[in-house]
């Protein structure tokens, strides 16, 4: 069975609060991060690898920025979640995208460091909406532009970070050089349902009662009924044990347990990330659940999508729907056999392939469009 808590996107963490004084002591791990914090040190010459926190939306934020040549082309990417930071487990497969790339990672508001720099957390409830999370992500590609001398950046999305990036494309299509969606939500209500009935599908083959009796427990889902908190782990429980989140794995511990292992988090900063995912998910839920880029006919911008063939967390035949129909200066899908929603963890080969075939031409003026 799943460990923990079944994710809101890809990625919502334990459903238990660990507050800062209660946070287990994870010294033990410390030789093996030193280990990793040697492997991942940036040493090229004209390399950079910052962290840091910057004033954004109000409040102070980190970032992450990692590669082996300034020169190269940028990635923002946008974590999942919400409030699931991808700082603290890039170090499973980031590290070769960085002789291409200098790859930024960030810590949304009311996620892993920059929740911990939010004191107290409530000082920020009112600020827990979509929109804003838009707005910030914008505010952090012009301070990176600015900062780093890029004309443009490439934008890349994963899970609920895809709502947050399309919208950002959509609302400054001039910052950007492309934006790439991982897992990406076209329609949630029509995630929900299409992940539901895989669950189902997967629970009579395996002829499973358990699973079937708390499914047909709110069905029809999601139906005409609200998408609460309990009906929405429950809908996902069922079909990411049968591989919807890390294809043909009924669990993804190097995911959730991969943080213990990062030099670049405390303790406290590892607490952060279950204390930020409970934070955020009663505040945006009503707003996730209303998601719908299906009227999106054009694109300003070259539009890639990587869409897991067995993910079942954001299914990829809303997407693949929507890139058939879309407008836009450059399209392109690609699909990864092998990967579920965890596509850059599942796939690490093919998801660098894919950014140096299908995207960086694009931000270097060498693409054929």
């Amino acid at each position: 069975m799943l460990k923990r808590s079944i994710a809101l996107m890809a990625l919502l963490a334990s459903s238990l609060s660990l507050h800062a004084g209660e946070c287990p002591d994870r010294s033990s791990y410390q030789p093996s991060r030193e280990i990793i914090a040697d492997m991942q040190k940036i040493v090229a010459p004209n390399g950079v690898q910052e962290s840091y926190k910057t004033r954004i939306g109000g409040i102070e934020q980190w970032l992450d920025v990692r590669g082996q040549d300034r020169d190269n082309p940028m990635i923002l990417f946008v974590h999942g979640g919400p409030a699931s930071p991808i700082t603290p487990t890039a170090w499973q497969f980031q590290r070769p995208m960085e002789e291409y790339f200098t790859v930024v990672n960030w810590d949304q508001r009311g996620a892993g460091k920059t929740f911990n720099e939010t004191t107290p957390p409530e000082s920020i409830s009112d600020t827990i909406h979509i929109q804003r999370y838009v707005d910030d992500a914008i505010e952090v590609a012009e301070y990176l532009r600015q900062r780093y001398h890029k004309k443009k950046l490439i934008l890349v999305g994963h899970s609920w970070g895809t709502i947050v990036g399309m919208n950002a494309a959509l609302k400054r299509p001039d910052l950007f050089h492309a934006y790439v969606g991982i897992g990406q939500a076209i329609n949630v209500r029509d995630n929900e349902r299409i992940s539901y009935d895989y669950g189902v599908q997967q629970a009579r083959a395996h002829k499973n009662e358990e699973a079937l009796r708390e499914l047909a427990s709110i069905a029809p889902y999601p139906g005409n009924q609200p998408i609460t908190r309990e009906r929405i782990i429950i809908a996902r429980k069922w079909p990411q044990f049968y591989g919807g989140l890390t294809a043909y794995r009924d669990d993804s511990m190097y995911f959730y347990r991969g943080p213990r292992l990062s030099p670049d988090y405390s303790d406290l900063d590892r607490c952060a990330i279950d204390d930020g995912n409970v934070f955020t998910l009663g505040r945006i839920l009503p707003e996730f659940v209303d998601v719908d880029f299906k009227g999106v006919h054009e694109f300003p911008i070259p539009v890639v999508m990587f869409m897991g063939r067995h993910d079942y967390t954001t299914p990829s035949q809303p997407t693949e729907a929507w890139l058939r129909q879309v407008k836009a200066p450059y399209k392109q899908g690609v699909w990864f056999e092998r990967s579920a929603h965890m596509i850059p963890w599942e796939e690490p080969g093919k998801t660098l392939t894919s950014l140096l075939q299908y995207v960086r031409p694009l931000a270097t003026g060498e693409a054929t469009r």
